[in-house]
């Protein structure tokens, strides 16, 4: 038997278990992540991340490896990204920097400092540019309403943006279930000029609190149709877990806290 020693980590609500194996070739088992992120029979997540020196190379401090709590693989995540060097600032003590992720969409650099209390940093990570993308299989069959603004968007990630009236009005676990291939966020205007709010379904993990690479496409999308003006260049995105801002460009910066919660030790 061996034991898997991981951290418990959140951002905005989206939760990560957080596997530093440096020496490690990831990623786990499928199964082994699945069973881990179950929120009744394991630990619970939205997803587990490995921080690894395999692969990073280059300028990369080190590599992140992301899997779904279904235990499929991810490109990136704002949100885990955040969680990544929280964590990897637990445990190298520093309290402050930047730190240079290798992720299957690139790299990505992070800078971070303290947040209001122990154990929370603020971190602001270059999220690349947002490029167009054709719509997710099954997408037409949905019967969404032509004039609806819809935005099909990568961040290094699929996701598909839809405005609506009212973010709670939808039934968006069913409908996120008919597009499963795509990460699906619905987005209202407000409250606030300079925001919107936003709720997610993510691939490989069903409804989530918040997402990154989501709130990232949800701000373009909200700048291209007015729905949001943006204030000092960011948009602030309203979601169930707290809140994201998204500097606007060629070059888009998430900016959020991340919470580190607890280290687990789990016999596999």
């Amino acid at each position: 038997m061996t034991t898997l020693h991981l951290s418990k980590l959140h951002a905005t609500g989206n939760d990560f278990l957080v596997l530093l194996a440096l020496d490690a070739e990831p990623p786990l088992a499928a199964a082994t992540v699945e069973q881990l992120c179950d929120r009744h029979r394991g630990v619970g997540a939205d997803g587990l991340i490995t921080i690894s020196s395999a692969g990073a190379g280059g300028e990369a401090d080190c590599t992140m490896t992301l899997q779904n709590a279904d235990g499929g693989e991810a490109e990136m995540s704002g949100n885990g990204i955040r969680c990544l060097v929280q964590a990897w600032a637990e445990r190298t003590g520093r309290s402050e920097g930047t730190v240079k992720v290798g992720t299957d969409a690139g790299l990505r650099a992070v800078d971070f400092g303290p947040g209001d209390r122990e154990h929370i940093i603020v971190a602001s990570v270059a999220m690349g540019g947002a490029e167009p993308i054709a719509a997710p299989a099954g997408w037409a069959a949905l019967g969404v309403d032509p004039g609806r603004p819809v935005a099909h968007l990568s961040l290094g990630n699929p996701h598909t943006v839809v405005a609506v009236d009212a973010v709670d009005a939808v039934d968006l676990l069913a409908l996120g279930a008919r597009v499963p291939d795509v990460n699906l966020e619905i987005i209202e205007a407000g409250p606030e000029r300079d925001a919107v709010t936003m709720r997610v379904h993510e691939r490989g993990a069903s409804l989530t609190e918040a997402c990154g690479t989501g709130a990232c496409a949800a701000a373009v999308a909200a700048d291209r149709w007015g729905l949001a003006t943006p204030q000092n260049g960011e948009i602030t995105v309203h979601m169930a877990g707290g809140d994201a801002k998204v500097r606007l460009g060629a070059e888009l910066v998430l900016t959020g806290p991340a919470t580190y919660i607890a280290t687990i030790e789990v016999p596999t």
